[in-house]
């Protein structure tokens, strides 16, 4: 019976999720359905951001990230704009090149974690009409190698879930190699027992074989 409502539990609780991320992923269509469909939107899938993952994937990560904290938020009282979110963060890593193999200016001023904020902004502004909590988030996304913090709740949700993204993108796969690591040290017997065959007895006229059994750790 224990197990039976654990189950239950655990298919509701997997229920939840389900329908929260249908829910999440529903509101960025309906919301970003044009930034979604557009050509320079759908082309920044072949740039890739962290690893193997795409600029275009990076992208609806944070926004859906960022849709589960302004959630969290939402419940302690804390409201933010969903629309400003969910634009802002489609459009936070605008830039459309490829930043492993950009050419720069020399300096540490002109790399692309400093610069590529201010060339998304103004890719995002030729083709869409910001409000100013999405600029917000665009400009202010990279804190704190942009020095100037976000102005506004939906810039931070959205630069507290770009870290997390960008961290489970890189590192993610990283772990994925440790997963096995160990398992032949714990499956080892901690104790092995060593059977030790006792030499014939002469000195006391009778002859006895023992065996002995001892533990080694």
């Amino acid at each position: 019976m224990k197990n039976r409502e654990l189950s239950f539990r655990q298919l509701e609780k997997q229920s939840r999720r389900l329908e929260r991320r249908r829910r999440i992923r529903e509101s960025i269509s309906k919301n970003g359905g044009d930034i979604l469909h557009s050509a320079n939107f759908q082309n920044t899938r072949r740039n890739m951001q962290h690893g193997t993952v795409s600029v275009h994937s990076h992208s609806i990560s944070v926004a859906e990230c960022s849709l589960n904290i302004r959630e969290k938020l939402q419940k302690m009282g804390i409201r933010s704009e969903e629309r400003d979110i969910i634009r802002g963060a489609l459009l936070h890593d605008y830039f459309l090149y490829d930043w492993h193999h950009h050419t720069h200016k020399k300096g540490w001023k002109n790399l692309h974690g400093f610069t590529h904020p201010e060339t998304a902004l103004n890719n995002a502004r030729k083709e869409y009409h910001l409000s100013p909590r999405e600029q917000d988030i665009i400009k202010k996304h990279m804190w704190p190698l942009t020095v100037v913090p976000p102005r506004c709740r939906e810039a931070w949700i959205v630069t507290a879930a770009d870290k997390y993204c960008s961290l489970l993108e890189t590192v993610g796969p990283r772990l994925e190699l440790f997963k096995g690591l160990g398992r032949h040290w714990t499956a080892l017997p901690r104790r092995i027992r060593v059977t030790v065959k006792r030499e014939p007895l002469k000195n006391s006229g009778q002859e006895a074989n023992g065996r002995n059994t001892s533990a080694i750790n």
